[in-house]
């Protein structure tokens, strides 16, 4: 993990709507994984869309029984 790939995105969890901080890794590349919100635990998928050249395009938050 190189600490210039890391970006804070600021996002609302699709659950109770509390905001926070997403944070993520670029040089993963694009990826799927869960998330729990830090206030009502629930168990958040996350899709990370990240270009060729390493920068972040879009960052999608779903219930776990949305289809991402």
């Amino acid at each position: 993990m190189h600490e210039e790939q890391l970006d804070r995105h600021p996002v609302h969890c699709p659950y109770c709507d509390t905001p926070f901080e997403l944070l993520v890794d670029r040089s993963e590349g694009s990826q799927q994984t869960w998330e729990d919100c830090p206030h009502c635990c629930a168990p958040i998928q996350v899709r990370i869309e990240v270009s060729t050249d390493g920068e972040l395009e879009s960052v999608t938050l779903g219930r776990d029984d949305d289809v991402l």
